[in-house]
């Protein structure tokens, strides 16, 4: 799979400016996130967000519902709040206040949305394939075989899905976990008698009652001009005003809002709207130099790919055979081999027109195009190093 990355004020090089001997796109890259490789990228990364925390000088303290983490990882930007979450955890300018439900109900529900997000996307080629053949007339066979390109995408729009999935809960591992204590219990049974959002609701909102009472404990006795704290959720049916604006917490937990320093938030757009309250430009910055997307090459570009690479190297197979038959003074066999192979070679000269697309080839490079030429054949069904030509 091939990454296309887009940068959002088109910033090139604004990254490698501030941080020395590494890469932000290395640091986004699947491959390189083993845990040993990541500790050390985001450090390197985040070298220059460091004259901001000196200025700062607080620790934004963020607990986040399990809707609001599923609804980061269902959406194909993402990374835009997993990777700027990781930097700023990583310069301690942000604390995860993870609740052990909340890994819970995230690894109980990812596999669901996991399914539905691929089982939807096949679905939805299904109908158009079926509306194609109702009502779209004759001549349709292009757009048959555009559809079943893209059909084929489906496995790996459920790897990329898997992956932010498996970087969310890599935060919530590497965050505070909490358990709630039997003071907390014991709010969330008063609340529940007096009825109190979020069982306002006729639907058992023991968890979701719970979540509140951990974060009241969290902001009890703290320094909010310097521990800012934010309660972040999608779940606005329990948690926000029930007519009106449903930014704004519901009149039964407002309470726990008013202090300055304690913030309700709405969703993923309350997300991004915390970090840019409380790290300003700067983090404008960060999301600028992450935002990229991830696009998986189509099956004709795949296989275009692969068609140029064998081109390539059989000519240059070719020829060194050529030589070798030459140094080995047998005339009878060069003249068979040209018989044989000069109509492909001059199909391939006229191809590839480019200097140097047809070497010659330092070993370097030479490796290169095998590397590559492996690679494609495997995506395409056959077995490593196949090279035959």
């Amino acid at each position: 799979m091939t990454s296309h990355r887009v940068r959002a004020k088109g910033a090139q090089g604004s990254v490698d400016a501030r941080v020395t001997g590494v890469g932000l796109a290395r640091l986004l890259d699947p491959r390189t996130r083993d845990a040993d490789t990541l500790a050390g990228e985001t450090a390197s990364a985040g070298k220059w967000w460091s004259s901001v925390a000196d200025t700062l000088g607080r620790m934004l303290h963020l607990l986040v519902d399990t809707s609001t983490w599923l609804d980061v990882s269902k959406r194909r930007d993402g990374q835009r709040w997993i990777v700027a979450l990781r930097v700023l955890i990583h310069q301690d300018e942000v604390e995860l206040i993870v609740p052990s439900l909340v890994v819970d109900e995230f690894e109980r529900n990812r596999e669901r949305i996991e399914a539905s997000m691929t089982a939807s996307v096949a679905q939805r080629f299904k109908l158009i394939r079926q509306d194609l053949d109702d009502y779209g007339g004759t001549g349709n066979e292009h757009a048959f075989k555009v559809i079943e390109d893209l059909a084929r995408h489906v496995p790996l729009i459920g790897a990329m899905t898997t992956r932010n999935f498996d970087e969310v809960l890599a935060l919530l591992r590497a965050g505070r976990v909490v358990e709630p204590t039997d003071a907390n219990r014991r709010a969330v049974v008063e609340r529940g008698l007096a009825k109190q959002a979020p069982f306002h609701r006729s639907r058992n909102s023991v968890a979701d009652a719970l979540l509140i009472e951990l974060y009241a404990t969290a902001i009890d006795g703290a320094d909010l001009a310097r521990e800012p704290h934010a309660f972040v959720t999608s779940n606005s049916d329990d948690f926000s005003l029930q007519s009106g604006d449903k930014r704004q917490p519901h009149p039964d937990i407002a309470a726990i809002f008013a202090p300055g320093g304690s913030v309700y938030a709405l969703g993923v757009d309350g997300l991004n709207h915390v970090l840019l309250a409380n790290f300003g430009p700067e983090i404008e910055e960060l999301f600028a130099d992450t935002d990229f997307v991830e696009e998986p090459r189509r099956l004709d570009e795949i296989v275009d790919a692969e068609k140029q690479l064998f081109d390539r190297i059989w000519y240059h197979r070719s020829l060194q055979h050529e030589y070798r038959l030459q140094d080995a003074g047998d005339p009878a066999e060069v003249e068979r081999l040209l018989a044989i192979a000069v109509s492909g070679r001059k199909r391939v000269e006229e191809t590839y027109v480019q200097p140097g697309e047809l070497g010659p080839y330092t070993d370097f490079e030479l490796g290169m195009l095998n590397g590559k030429f492996s690679a494609l054949r495997w995506v395409l069904g056959s077995e490593w190093d196949f090279l035959d030509t």
